[in-house]
């Protein structure tokens, strides 16, 4: 299968909340972010075999920029390949509002051009007897 062929995508956009900073100056933890790669890989497995099925195991993650509670965050994830049971996927996090504290607790900015915070790639399996569409 050629590398540029997208098997399926999905998407989610959300806000970075208190809850989610973990470091000082409302800094979210990278592994708030992974999270979402995890919901996002959940859902494409759906579309494609009808079941939530396995992470298996990230390959790579560059964390590029920092994440803020305030910020909104779209996830974004797509299946590159796939063999019998696994599924190759690409993960990208861009951040397309940036809270600005500096002005006001209440105070955003919609970004023109969204900041990649994290990218990474990684293995999902759906054990052939849950695939559920062939």
């Amino acid at each position: 299968m050629a590398k540029s062929e997208i098997l399926a995508q999905s998407m989610i956009r959300l806000r970075m909340s208190g809850a989610d900073a973990h470091y000082g100056g409302g800094l979210v933890d990278g592994a708030r972010i992974l999270a979402l790669f995890g919901d996002v890989a959940t859902e494409l497995l759906i579309i494609t075999d009808g079941d939530e099925g396995l992470f298996l195991r990230y390959d790579e993650v560059e964390f590029l920029a920092p994440v803020y509670e305030g910020d909104y965050i779209e996830a974004v994830g797509r299946i590159t390949d796939a063999g019998k049971t696994s599924r190759k996927m690409e993960f990208e996090a861009r951040k397309v509002i940036a809270a600005r504290r500096d002005v006001a607790d209440s105070a955003a900015d919609v970004l023109s051009k969204p900041v990649t915070v994290v990218r990474a790639t990684g293995v999902c399996v759906t054990p052939v007897d849950l695939q559920r569409k062939k």
